[in-house]
């Protein structure tokens, strides 16, 4: 489920680019820049929910894999491609959806991350989430704010 919602906002991200620079070419809309602005945050939107969707099907991936037949508890995505330095004493996991996480936890209480692209992850959803809010709070506020600079002026 999270890899096709990552899909189809992908596709949906790259429709809204093609639309936001479509804004370059003769015969744009107008007013293009109040187009452009929508188009942008709409852009930004739709790539911050797949980013975030891509994140969360591998949260839930690792999740799935835990106590599904033999040897996979603790999860397989706590050991595969740690050394066995890393997970020895591994007792149990912690996954969380917001932010994405999936840490291993050892017996004395030290945690590891299993999957250090969820790291990334987390920061570039967010900031695009939060580019794509200003943009469009900034567009239903800008007929306001230059009211109130003509009127400074």
């Amino acid at each position: 489920m999270g890899l096709a919602l990552s899909l189809v906002c992908a596709v949906a991200a790259l429709v809204s680019a093609v639309r936001a620079a479509a804004m370059a070419l003769p015969g744009r809309p107008q007013p293009w820049p109040d187009h452009l602005l929508r188009r942008t945050a709409a852009t930004l939107g739709w790539a911050a929910v797949a980013v975030y969707g891509l994140g969360l099907a591998g949260v839930a991936w690792s999740e799935a894999e835990v106590g599904d037949g033999a040897d996979s508890t603790p999860a397989p995505a706590c050991r595969m491609g740690f050394d066995p330095e890393t997970i020895r004493g591994l007792t149990h996991h912690r996954a969380s959806y917001l932010p994405l996480r999936f840490d291993c936890v050892r017996e004395d209480g030290s945690v590891y991350v299993s999957d250090p692209d969820l790291v990334w992850m987390n920061w570039t959803w967010a900031a695009l989430a939060l580019t794509a809010a200003l943009l469009f709070l900034g567009m239903h506020h800008r007929t306001e704010l230059r009211a109130r600079w003509d009127a400074v002026r």
